[in-house]
């Protein structure tokens, strides 16, 4: 391909793939605050939190045949497989407003069933599209600092929409309550669908040349004598699900306790807060990445979060004034203290995913791509921590399931200070 020339169409394309990753995967957490109303459900955070378990579940078993599709399909071909599968799982999610409603299924709602099976296909199309959108980027901008350039412009777009589907999400609830069904989303899932409609047409005719794919001999096994390998996967599995249950638990408590008429609009906005503030993080980490290694600001920022959170768990009776949608237009809203120290939590998980990956595969060489495959599998993480962290607050209460977030700070402080060391590379 002929680098002075950007096929600005494709690239246009993988930013809205890009931006669809967050998108769809942000659906989950604010959607489970309609859920946890249902009747059968009434109130149980844990299976409020059931549909982002069921598409981050998805990456357990997607993550390295999402890398065997590359080999044996090419990037454009698996791409659109991807594409197609988000089209279908966001298209059961809205059928969950249209069948099985009022009927019950071991104790549930019938149609929540049929909501989690959209999300789980929904988690398949993301690990896809996680795994081929980046090398497509960088192969559009010609490789280089161009093709470098556009990886981290589609980065902040993807941060864009995670911060924007939360609040458009809370906007269209409103005030919730008993009679709140999915359908009331609809536009959100019309959105979604459209954009994949629209990114599988454009596809078809998008011409670009296949990246070479450097072969390695290495299978999964033999990656678990690099020692850092192993414990940097533990600390993905980790961060994702701290990423994912910081904000997540924080919309499903501010929504039960604000006690406005529009707690789920405010919630909604504040938890887009936290990650516009990742969006802030990833772009001040890119300035300052080529002077302050990884380690650091792994180091600093888990250091900073453990502080952040521990001190959220005790502010809850302390208020503080936030700029938030409130229903009618901007303004200043009153929400705990706790809040805003969760809030802040998004500018130290912003740069938890690339500094853990680039400690955990030195010294691997050319088998790194086997190791993403093995990095996108314990992104799962991201659905079984906020799963327990929501059974904790079920049986306890919302501030004391913040530990299962200290804890696993705790362990990626750790690793960047010991176990990050190479040792058998």
């Amino acid at each position: 391909m002929n680098k002075n020339k950007i096929n600005w169409v494709a690239v246009l394309t993988m930013m809205f793939l890009f931006g669809m990753i967050s998108f769809v995967t942000n659906l989950a957490a604010p959607i489970g605050v309609i859920w946890k109303q249902a009747p059968g459900i009434e109130g149980s955070n844990f299976w409020g939190m059931m549909g982002n378990m069921m598409n981050f579940l998805a990456y357990l078993f997607m993550g390295i045949p999402a890398g065997k599709l590359i080999t044996n399909l090419g990037y454009k071909k698996t791409t659109l497989i991807g594409v197609a599968v988000g089209l279908c799982g966001v298209f059961i999610q809205y059928l969950s407003g249209k069948v099985g409603v009022g009927a019950s299924l071991a104790g549930l709602p019938a149609n929540f069933f049929v909501y989690l099976l959209g999300a789980f296909i929904c988690g398949f199309s993301v690990c896809i599209l996680n795994t081929v959108v980046n090398p497509m980027l960088t192969l559009l901008g010609g490789g280089g600092n161009r093709g470098n350039q556009l990886v981290q412009i589609g980065g902040t777009f993807n941060s864009l929409t995670g911060t924007l589907t939360p609040m458009l999400i809370g906007a269209l609830i409103g005030a919730v309550t008993a009679e709140t069904q999915i359908a009331d989303v609809n536009t959100v899932l019309f959105i979604a669908m459209g954009v994949f409609a629209a990114t599988f047409a454009v596809l078809i005719f998008v011409p670009f040349v296949e990246p070479e794919q450097e072969k390695s001999d290495a299978s999964v096994k033999s990656l678990f004598k690099y020692s850092h390998l192993v414990y940097g996967v533990i600390a993905i599995f980790l961060y994702v699900g701290v990423e994912v249950g910081i904000p997540g638990t924080m919309n499903f408590f501010l929504t039960d306790t604000l006690g406005t008429e529009n707690a789920a609009t405010t919630a909604g906005f504040v938890a887009g807060t936290y990650w516009l503030l990742m969006l802030c993080g990833r772009f001040i980490s890119s300035l300052i990445s080529g002077k302050v290694s990884a380690k650091v600001q792994l180091a600093t920022t888990c250091a900073v979060a453990i502080v952040l959170v521990i001190t959220a768990m005790f502010t809850t009776n302390v208020q503080a004034s936030m700029p938030v949608f409130t229903g009618s237009g901007f303004g200043m809203a009153q929400v705990p203290l706790t809040a805003v120290l969760l809030v802040c939590c998004g500018l130290c998980t912003s740069v938890m995913w690339g500094t853990i990956f680039n400690l955990s595969v030195e010294g691997l060489g050319k088998h790194s791509a086997l190791a993403s495959g093995l990095f996108m599998t314990m992104v799962v993480g991201g659905g079984v921590l906020p799963l327990v962290q929501n059974a904790i607050a079920d049986a306890v209460s919302y501030m004391a399931s913040y530990w299962v977030i200290v804890a696993a700070l705790a362990y990626m402080l750790w690793f960047a200070l010991f176990g990050s060391k190479v040792k058998n590379a």
